[in-house]
């Protein structure tokens, strides 16, 4: 790391918190989220080292401080109480060896726990120590830490603590502790030989968080792993381990802190265009016990924005036993209704084509949370607009009910009626449109640029009648508006 003066490092600090301030001319550009997380300005991508610690949120992300493009990567930091609106805090890890390289040392993806026993013997005070795993690209796995709850940081001197090799490829480690076994696991994305077919994910365990055992490997992955032990929601006492892959997809099997052993073929978890390096939060109270996950909405566009990127909005996943076997159920945090605004709602109303107007003709606006309970009845095909507008069509939400299958922004899926019903709940942002199908069951998450000016929102339906049980628009509060 870099030794820097005690005056010109406050001076660096001051400065770059001042250049996260959230000032007026910000937060309200044309297609900046509105309660999506974004950082101020430039580029961004994967969320790392995603910890809670002392009642406070931590996000890390990939950031690049010189531009709106990809490269230069450091990990920047935002912390929240209640994972809704976000402090924008300094950038958190620099490159490695002075490195003014697009890549070389930059500090790549990872992951964040609480040293609760100083195992590292850093603490400093009543303060545990946080303690961040990263990738320095091509410079090797390396450790970084915090005795100030994340104001600052330090790079280990012992680093690399897994030593680069030039016929790897490995990267974004992921470290849990595993209880059972009394031992720290770090899941890595790596190659086990030379062969391009072996990439995947390696499982390494230590008992002192510098020195790593290679355990086992399993194949099919690549980039940013997840792993996760869930109770399975409706059969009590029962556990499974959920392995994540870059892309949102999963495995569900057995982990004995060794090996992982799956025990169903790889299931995709968000079907849109714009769901990748899913993360979830560490050290999250027993007493809260929600598995919480985000992810960047990768490939979204923001044309003339002052920054690139957008993360997805908080998740709380679980997994369920269906009659076709368990399945992870994903649906936004409860914490949501913080940012619900004025609301409009229609039930037990009947759609017939041709016939009804457009019952939410008075809503109008550009950021939506919009929950449905609708009766398939004798209809054809129904669905939403969102963001129409009188000279610009909006961006259709359609379900097919002969094919069964819901299809938006060129992404087409099953949707299974349950009982000729399906629920839908809907995150409208400036730039993004999450779709989450009967419970969770399914997941669509899609970037978009809308037309300037287009707010209208439609509900309609053809061939015949589509029953609303309940529909529900809330209108959402800015998370960067402080009043």
């Amino acid at each position: 790391m870099r030794f820097l003066s005690t005056t010109f490092l406050a001076v660096l600090l001051i400065f770059n918190h001042s250049s996260f301030s959230q000032s007026k001319e910000f937060y309200n550009e044309l297609y900046r989220p509105q309660f999506h997380f974004t950082p101020e300005k430039n580029w961004h991508n994967d969320p790392n080292g995603l910890v809670f610690y002392d009642g406070e949120y931590h996000m890390f992300y990939q950031y690049n401080p010189k531009g709106t493009e990809w490269g230069y990567m450091h990990w920047g930091h935002a912390v929240s109480k209640d994972l809704i609106r976000w402090e924008h805090l300094p950038v958190a890890l620099y490159p490695d060896e002075y490195s003014e390289d697009k890549e070389f040392c930059t500090v790549f993806s990872g992951s964040a726990i609480v040293d609760e026993n100083n195992i590292l013997g850093k603490q400093n005070g009543d303060s545990k120590t946080l303690v961040a795993f990263y990738t320095s690209q091509k410079c090797g796995q390396r450790i970084a830490y915090s005795t100030d709850k994340g104001r600052t940081w330090e790079k280990f001197i012992g680093n690399p603590i897994i030593p680069f090799d030039e016929k790897d490829d490995a990267r974004d480690p992921k470290v849990i502790w595993h209880d059972e076994t009394k031992k720290w696991v770090m899941v890595l994305y790596r190659k086990s030989s030379e062969d391009e077919k072996s990439k995947g994910i390696s499982f390494y365990t230590s008992e002192n968080l510098v020195d790593w055992q290679w355990e086992s490997h399993i194949h099919g992955f690549y980039e940013c792993p997840d792993l996760v032990k869930l109770q399975v929601s409706n059969r009590p006492g029962e556990f499974k381990w959920v392995l994540f892959d870059g892309d949102g997809s999963y495995l569900i099997g057995d982990f004995d802190g060794e090996t992982f052993t799956a025990e169903s073929a790889k299931i995709k978890s968000d079907f849109g265009n714009n769901y990748y390096a899913p993360q979830t939060w560490s050290n999250i109270p027993k007493a809260d016990g929600r598995t919480i996950q985000i992810a960047w909405m990768r490939g979204g566009e923001f044309p003339e924005m002052p920054f690139n990127g957008q993360m997805s909005f908080p998740c709380e996943i679980s997994l369920t036993k269906f009659s076709f076997g368990y399945k992870l159920v994903r649906n936004p945090i409860k914490e949501i209704e913080k940012l619900h605004g004025k609301n409009q709602s229609w039930e037990n109303k009947i759609l017939i084509p041709g016939i009804n107007e457009n019952i939410t003709k008075s809503v109008k606006g550009d950021c939506f949370h919009i929950i449905a309970d609708l009766d398939l009845k004798t209809s054809d095909n129904f669905g939403f607009i969102v963001r129409h507008g009188k000279k610009t069509p909006g961006t259709e939400i359609l379900y097919n009910v002969k094919r069964g299958t819901l299809t938006v922004l060129n992404t087409t899926i099953p949707v299974v009626p349950i009982g000729n019903k399906i629920s839908f709940e809907i995150l409208l942002d400036r730039s993004s449109v999450e779709i989450f199908l009967n419970g969770g069951q399914a997941v669509i998450s899609n970037c978009f640029t809308p037309a300037e000016g287009a707010e209208d929102l439609v509900i309609y339906t053809n061939g015949g009648e589509l029953g609303v049980d309940k529909l529900i628009v809330y209108e959402m509060k800015s998370i960067w508006k402080t009043k």
